[in-house]
């Protein structure tokens, strides 16, 4: 399973739970829409920093896999070049 599927599931279970709970606090309404507003800030920034994670994960195994393709390329080209100038 992709593992940023898992972290993006686990952090939406960790917000609907800690929302419910503060839905059932005995507090007065006001107090509860805050703590909610607050709440629902810091998951969203720190879901915000797992994507933004992620992402340069992705990047950075794409120019990995990028600069391997080209290198491949190379020294495929270059074999090829050396090939022709051995049969002529």
């Amino acid at each position: 399973m992709n593992s940023g599927k898992i972290i993006l599931g686990v952090l939406a279970g960790v917000a609907v739970g800690a929302t419910l709970g503060v839905l059932f606090a005995p507090k007065k309404g006001s107090s509860t829409r805050k703590r909610i507003s607050r709440k629902s800030n810091e998951y969203v920034n720190e879901l915000e920093g797992k994507f933004n994670e992620f992402i340069d994960g992705v990047t950075e195994k794409f120019e990995t896999v990028k600069a391997e393709a080209t290198r491949m390329t190379e020294t495929g080209k270059h074999k090829a070049e050396g090939f022709v100038e051995d049969k002529t």
